[in-house]
This record gives structure tokens, C-alpha cells and sequence, in this order.
């Protein structure tokens, strides 16, 4: 059976060693490399894919989780190429007059794959569920948790979602993986048996997970939900999809070249010229939040927005980011959103490389003296600061290349930062979540809605926690002008408000921007209509087919 390769351009290996250093230009997921091949589609088949990351459960609140989630799971609406919010479980919806109410009209003659009706009750079980405070999913609350009032059965397919205050991100946001709709006879299960084995009425059925070795999934004969934007209406064509967890990048590029996989994920940037050339390529920016140093302003010395802003100047990242990735992940200078998110200010937080205003910052701030390392000084103390970031899971082995150019290039301005490599299940199990354990996190967050900016931002207070505000950073004016943004109905104003928002956070230095979060693809000739989706960049297999 032919072979398809599915690929991340994330890179890894010095620029310097090469005659050029050129990748794709930021893309929205259009095919590049070479053409498909010619041919007579072929039934069935199996798809071998390897992916790099495997999540502590098969459904949750992690980009890994709604990659999955894209195979097994509908949700009820998608978000198409050019950003519209098209149907899917819902074929069409109706708001409010004065947008608190959202009423979905469910298409009829959906099962999930374990014989239960989708209908209304199943529906506003899953929001229930999905914000119970006793075991919630936290990106489902994030989103929804601020504006969630209630959910209504109107009729058997009819759900009326009731909002405190209007959320004008809504539907966009439930276009992500996170939201798919599971089986509630499933989920009575309990959340032992579900982590392994989720039962939604998506185009494949999780056949078995054999863990550190792969997931399998097996078609479902009798799919009919496909969303709008779909390829194609009807039961997916291919047999089979074993996604494989192989987390080397030398392995899995290995794998696709020597046949063994027909997809892969996270091609090394060192190997993406030559996937161009033998693949169909495409690559696709994710919307949401760059990879960025977010700095923790509840203590020193990043509570000090003078030394924020040094760290900011300290280093050419624009230049430590083309160098890792060979120019194929794009620099994104704005800390707060990706460049291919909705409303993205590109002038925000855009601190151009200047060591010597860095220094002279910190002489402002009082770290004026040097020890021995030549490290900054202030009272007896070291210019020392905890980096974390979570390595492997978040970060790969090019991401941690760019932050040890920031590091190496800041200490010559005098910082002393200290990487610290968080491991998957530290960073999951909440080690770093109080405020001492670090003093700059890196990290993304990958979101199709400017929005994304509330969940990030909104205050960490003792009566209303956010554990998404990494920064410590408390702000209630920034909360007003995101929430005003939120609720506006208004485009024009709406797109100023995120604006505004976005430039508080540059001004106050609160995250640099590093990366943008980058998803590929490379397809074998041979296989036609792998594609990536809008929301999260997830890779989809249910209109993917061969030909010989």
C-alpha cells in the first residue's frame, strides 16, 4: 500500500552551515512541494503515523489531546480556511437578541459508535461535565468558565446554551478539539476507563492504545457527521490509522523516508528542504499564543518592568529563532498572540535587539554592580532568574537551542538565567504552579481567537483564580478592555480593544515573543487530501485516500 507522511517543520541545527536558509513562508495550510500523483483512487488501506507527543490521556485539555480528539470526536460547529464558523453536529444555530443565549439545531440520525443517541441531553451533559468543578477540564473552563451560565434541552435536537455575559469568541472556540461531543453512556464509565478509551461518533473508532507505542483507529462504517468543510460527506476511506508515538525526530524522519510510516509529525528543519522535494508539503501557523518568555512580575527581579524591558533588548531574537529553526518556524516578536491569529498587532511588544539600552536599564534598576562571572548585582544579589520550560512535551531540542541564545546573548548584559527542564508529567502534575518556583516560563498556547488574550490575562486573584496567567500580573484595566472586547459585537471596535490589550502587554514587557507554534504537513504523491484544520492545526485522515 502507498505511503503518506504528515510533518511539523520544526528544526534543529545551525543556519550558519548553510548556503541558504529558507523555508515556507507562514502559511495557512495550502500545499506546496510536489504534485500529487495521478492515479485510480484505491478502498481501504492503513495509514501508519508517527507523532511525537503522547498525552496522559487520550481526550483532555492539550493540543496533543484535540490532535486526537479530530479522529474520534465531532464537535458542534468547524472553523473553515478562511475563518468562518461553518456547521457540523449543529446545522445551524440561532442568538439571542442580546447575545446570551445560543440555540444549536443538532443534525438528526447521529449515534455514537456505542449505539447512544446524539441528541440535546447528550450535548448538555458534555458542557456539564466538561465544567463540573469537581473534574473539569481545565481548557474547557478557561475558555468557558467566566461566561457559562447554563445549558437547556429545548427538544431532543435543540441545546440552548445560556451565557452570563455576551462572548463573542464562542463559536470559534468551540471549533477545537477540546469541545467534541462524547458518548454519555461512555463517560458513566468513569474517568479511568474514558482516558483510555473515549467513545465519540467521529470517523474512527479508538480500536486499542498500546502506551509508548501508538493508538489504533478503525473505521467507522456508518459516519455520517462529516462537518461542512469536509472533503468529503460520509465514512472515511482508509481502514486503519495507527498513530504512532516516536518521539526522536531523527527516528520519525527516518521512518517516513524508509517507507515504514506514512505520516510523521515534527520534520527536523535541518531535513525540511529535502521533504519539499519527495512530499507534498504545507505548513500551517497555529493562531493563539507564540512560544514566548512570559515573566513572573510577583517577585524579583522581573517585577520590575525596567528589568523586563533589558530582557527584552538583551537578545537578537529574531536572529537566535532563523538560526534554530533555519527559517522554516516564523520569529514572532509579539509575546501575547501568534501572527496568524485574528487581530494580531505586530508592533506590539516588538523590542528591537539593543544590549546597550539593556544596560542601561538595568543601571536605572540599580543592578549596577558585576561579580566575578560578570553577572549583574543589586544589594548583595546576582541578576539570576529561573527559566522553565517544559521540555520535549512543549519545547523541542530547536525551541531549547533558541533559549540558550537568549541565555548565552542576555548574559552578556549582565543576566545570569538558569534553564530549568520541566519533564511532561511535572509540568501536567502542577510542580511550577506557584508563583516562587519560577521567575520566566516558556510556553504557547495554541487558540484560533484573539480571545485567547482573556484566558492568559484575566487577574490571578484569591477569589478568582487563573492558573493561565503565568505572569502573576494583575491588571484590571487590561481585564476590562479584554472583556470589553469579548463581549463587542462590533468588529471595527472589537479588533481596537484586542489592540489595545496586546500593546499593555508589550509596553509592560510581560511576554517576549520567541516562535510561532507551527504545524506541517508532507504527503506522500500517492495519498490525496491529508489536510490540517483551522482551530489547532490538527492533522485530518477521514477524506485522505490512495491512489495507485
Amino acid at each position: 500500500m502507498p505511503r503518506i507522511a504528515v510533518t511539523v517543520a520544526l528544526g534543529l541545527a545551525v543556519c550558519l552551515l548553510f548556503a541558504a536558509c529558507s523555508g515556507p513562508e507562514p502559511g495557512d495550510g495550502r500545499s506546496t512541494g510536489v504534485a500529487p500523483a495521478s492515479g485510480e483512487y484505491v478502498s481501504g488501506g492503513v495509514i501508519e503515523y508517527g507523532h511525537e507527543q503522547e498525552p496522559p490521556c487520550i481526550h483532555g485539555g492539550w493540543v496533543q489531546n484535540a490532535y486526537l480528539a479530530r479522529q474520534y470526536l465531532d464537535n458542534l460547529v468547524s472553523l473553515a480556511d478562511d475563518g468562518q464558523v461553518v456547521p457540523w453536529l449543529a446545522t445551524r444555530w440561532d442568538v439571542s437578541p442580546d447575545r446570551l443565549s445560543y440555540t444549536f439545531h443538532l443534525k438528526r440520525g447521529v449515534e455514537f459508535t456505542d449505539g447512544t443517541q446524539l441528541d440535546a441531553a447528550a450535548v448538555k451533559e458534555n458542557f456539564d461535565r466538561y465544567l463540573d468543578p469537581g473534574e473539569p477540564n481545565g481548557t474547557v473552563v478557561a475558555y468557558l468558565g467566566e461566561y457559562f451560565d447554563s445549558g437547556e434541552v429545548v427538544d431532543d435536537h435543540t441545546y440552548r446554551m445560556h451565557l452570563k455575559s455576551p462572548y463573542e469568541p464562542l463559536l470559534t472556540v468551540l471549533t477545537q478539539g477540546y469541545f467534541g461531543i462524547q458518548s454519555p453512556t461512555a463517560l458513566d464509565r468513569g474517568t479511568a476507563v474514558n482516558c483510555a478509551q473515549p467513545v465519540g461518533s467521529g470517523p474512527f473508532i479508538i480500536e486499542r492504545w498500546d502506551r509508548n507505542r501508538s493508538i489504533t483507529f478503525v473505521r467507522n462504517p456508518h459516519y455520517n457527521s462529516a462537518p461542512a468543510n469536509a472533503r468529503h460527506q460520509g465514512p472515511a476511506y482508509v481502514d486503519k490509522v495507527i498513530w504512532k508515538f516516536l518521539k526522536d525526530p531523527v527516528l520519525r524522519y527516518g521512518s517516513l523516508t524508509s517507507g515504514s510510516s506514512d505520516v510523521i509529525y515534527n520534520v527536523p528543519a535541518i531535513n525540511w528542504a529535502d521533504a519539499t522535494t519527495k512530499f507534498q508539503t504545507s505548513q500551517y501557523v497555529t493562531a493563539g499564543r507564540p512560544n514566548a518568555l512570559t515573566l513572573n512580575v510577583s517577585h524579583a527581579p522581573f517585577d520590575d518592568v525596567r528589568v523586563r524591558r533589558a530582557l527584552a533588548s538583551a537578545a537578537d531574537r529574531r536572529k537566535a529563532v532563523e538560526t534554530a529553526y533555519l527559517g522554516v518556524v516564523p520569529y514572532n516578536a509579539n509575546g501575547a498572540l501568534s501572527q496568524s491569529t485574528p487581530d494580531y498587532d505586530a508592533e506590539a511588544g516588538d523590542y528591537p535587539y539593543d544590549p546597550a539600552r539593556a544596560g542601561q536599564l538595568l543601571d536605572e534598576a540599580g543592578w549596577t554592580g558585576r561579580d566575578s562571572d560578570g553577572i549583574r548585582t543589586k544589594d548583595g544579589r546576582r541578576l539570576t532568574a529561573r527559566v522553565v520550560y517544559p521540555a520535549g512535551s512543549i519545547i523541542g531540542a530547536e525551541g531549547a537551542a533558541v533559549l540558550q541564545t537568549v541565555v548565552a546573548q542576555a548574559r552578556e548584559v549582565g543576566f545570569d538565567l538558569v534553564l530549568d527542564p520541566a519533564t511532561q508529567s511535572a509540568y501536567f502534575g502542577g510542580q511550577y504552579s506557584a508563583a516562587e518556583t519560577y521567575e520566566a516560563y516558556a510556553g504557547y498556547w495554541t487558540s484560533p481567537t484573539p480571545g485567547l488574550l482573556h484566558v492568559n490575562w484575566r487577574q490571578r486573584l484569591p477569589d478568582s483564580p487563573n492558573p493561565n496567567n503565568t505572569a502573576f500580573y494583575n491588571n484590571a484595566d487590561l481585564q476590562r478592555i479584554i472583556e470589553a472586547a469579548n463581549g463587542s459585537a462590533d468588529p471595527t471596535r472589537r479588533a481596537a480593544l484586542y489592540g489595545e490589550a496586546q500593546r499593555i502587554i508589550g509596553d509592560e514587557a510581560l511576554s517576549i515573543g520567541l516562535y510561532t507554534q507551527t504545524t506541517s504537513i508532507a504527503a506522500s504523491p500517492k495519498l490525496h487530501d491529508a489536510w490540517i484544520e483551522k482551530s489547532q492545526g490538527e492533522p485530518v485522515f477521514a477524506d485522505a485516500r490512495f491512489v495507485r
